[in-house]
């Protein structure tokens, strides 16, 4: 292997026996002490976020450096990123706003008022789409997927209609689509 890199076997050998430089020595110590800023953080810290805990225990250490041993370290911070929930179409006519922003309700299953969340899990995102009667506050209707298509708002105003089996009730949501279904007040 020598005489193929092109290094004496001596050179080799010393090489080996060496210990690590001051530099090397202090990059271990460092990545131990991210290690454990990043693990106190449940794993969503960052570069700029551990860089800071480093210089509140009094660490003088620059930017560049702990980002550099958290990527040789495969270490990360969550992402800022969150998806996308409502989608509006450009030739998507919105249905018309028969609550004109004014959220309340005089009796139950009067108003009904329905949006999309997220919510994070180890594996991605789930969708949860919900249906809250304005009156009462009460989620009456909810469905959960993996994705953002139409079943899923469906699903949600579905068991909503089962459940109540209201007459004359507004369904409102924003002006936002999933595929083609208009979610605006609609009655």
């Amino acid at each position: 292997m020598c005489r193929v890199l092109g290094v004496s076997t001596s050179g080799y050998y010393a090489w080996r026996g060496r210990i690590p430089s001051k530099r090397k020595r202090d990059d271990a110590m460092l990545t131990e002490k991210i290690r454990a800023i990043h693990r106190r953080s449940r794993g969503t810290y960052g570069a700029p976020r551990v860089h800071t805990k480093l210089r509140e225990q009094g660490i003088g250490v620059g930017y560049n450096r702990v980002a550099r041993l958290m990527r040789t370290d495969g270490l990360h911070g969550a992402s800022g990123r969150r998806p996308t929930t409502t989608r509006r179409q450009a030739d998507a006519r919105p249905a018309p706003d028969l609550i004109q922003r004014d959220f309340t309700a005089e009796a139950p299953d009067r108003l009904w008022v329905a949006d999309i969340t997220y919510v994070p899990t180890a594996i991605g995102f789930l969708y949860l789409s919900v249906v809250l009667d304005a009156f009462s506050r009460r989620i009456v209707g909810w469905a959960m997927a993996n994705h953002l298509r139409t079943e899923l708002v469906l699903a949600a105003l579905e068991m909503a209609l089962r459940q109540r089996k209201p007459e004359g009730v507004i369904h409102h949501s924003d002006q936002g689509c999933q595929l083609r279904f208009n979610r605006s007040s609609q009655q």
